[in-house]
């Protein structure tokens, strides 16, 4: 019993270590964000908020390009999960309920663009961003981003579609469904956690990144997004860290109060979606 109980005492910590150094900086950027200027600039740096204020959310409000490049953001993101969502359904649902010459291969297409490395891909999209004359446009990046989460999402829902019992959709097709009748009545109501757990994935995905953003946008101005906007925010004095903070606090809110909102459902999806593939 001792060693277990040894053993046991020692994960806990470890998790614990470990939860600290992923929530510390989330932390440190909130209480930056809610600190008065001289307090952030002070020697002594203080781990417990004293004196809060609101200046600083107000200067990033109020800072130029925050509501469109919010904007643009949200467009880009909304619309690359909505795309994917339609042909992920589609295509999860041929993979796993009919067959045909080539099923195999596709799967395994699918898996190991999945697996590829994103960094791999950033001189090929600009190449194909550059000769189609793409660059500098949302269009571009909404395309990629369908393309980055789209793998993760078949696999997932493909999952999903292998736990929904056949018999249901062969029971609706005897009382008078079509196929597509039968997925629209019986099966796509059953997805609906599947659903929620890739859409939250490919919208975390595609709000938080940059790198394809910042080599894609790089021209056009009012074509950026909030990660490019927050690595550029200065002034003609510096960075000013109270409102870069503030800033970075709002941009996490989005996807903090979604995921807050739908995480039993997402637990429950990712889960049973990974259960059978």
């Amino acid at each position: 019993m001792r060693p277990r109980i040894g053993r046991r005492i020692s994960l806990n910590v470890l998790a614990l270590i470990v939860v600290a150094c992923s929530v510390f900086p989330v932390y440190w950027m909130v209480l930056t964000a809610f600190k008065p200027t001289k307090d952030i600039q002070a020697e002594t740096p203080s781990f417990l908020p004293t004196n809060v204020t609101f200046t600083h959310f107000g200067t990033a409000v109020n800072a130029d390009g925050f509501w469109l490049f919010w904007r643009n953001s949200a467009l880009v993101a909304v619309t690359a999960v909505l795309l994917a969502l339609v042909v992920a359904c589609l295509a999860a649902y041929a993979v796993a309920r009919m067959k045909w010459r080539g099923r195999k291969q596709f799967i395994l297409m699918v898996f190991i663009a999945q697996m590829t490395p994103w960094e791999a891909l950033l001189i090929p999209m600009y190449v194909i961003a550059r000769d189609t004359d793409m660059l500098d446009k949302l269009t571009m990046l909404t395309l990629i981003y369908f393309m980055v989460t789209l793998p993760f999402t078949i696999v997932t829902l493909r999952g999903f579609l292998k736990a929904i019992p056949i018999e249901l959709e062969e029971a609706a097709q005897v009382d008078g469904c079509n196929q597509f009748q039968a997925f629209r009545r019986i099966v796509f109501p059953l997805l609906a956690p599947g659903l929620l757990s890739t859409s939250l994935f490919g919208f975390i995905t595609a709000w938080n990144e940059f790198a394809f953003a910042n080599l894609l946008i790089i021209k056009n101005q009012d074509q950026r997004t909030l990660p490019v906007w927050l690595s550029s925010f200065s002034n003609t004095f510096g960075t000013d860290w109270g409102a870069t903070m503030a800033a970075a606090t709002l941009f996490m809110l989005p996807v903090l109060l979604i995921f807050l909102v739908l995480q039993g459902r997402v637990t429950s999806g990712v889960a049973a979606g990974a259960v059978k593939g």
